[in-house]
């Protein structure tokens, strides 16, 4: 929906509601758009509660060993 700078003006409320029903509004000047009215992003879903993965991640006991193409270098 395109809407004039005036009539923006004139029917803020309105262009708001119909913002937060899903709809984009350009509002223009001299017929060029100048700004957008439109319903925010979706809020990011929460994150995992503690302990949510137990049991599905698994860490090798070596995890923190040098890899063998290193151990020189470590001596």
């Amino acid at each position: 929906m395109n809407v004039s700078v005036a009539e923006a003006k004139a029917k803020f409320s309105e262009l708001i509601k119909r913002a937060e029903a899903g709809e984009e509004i350009t509002v223009t000047r001299h017929g060029k758009a100048v700004a957008r009215v439109m319903p925010p992003e979706p809020e990011p879903a929460l994150l995992p509660r503690i302990g949510a993965l137990k049991g599905k991640i698994w860490i090798a006991d070596d995890f923190d060993e040098p890899l063998d193409d290193f151990k020189e270098y470590m001596t």
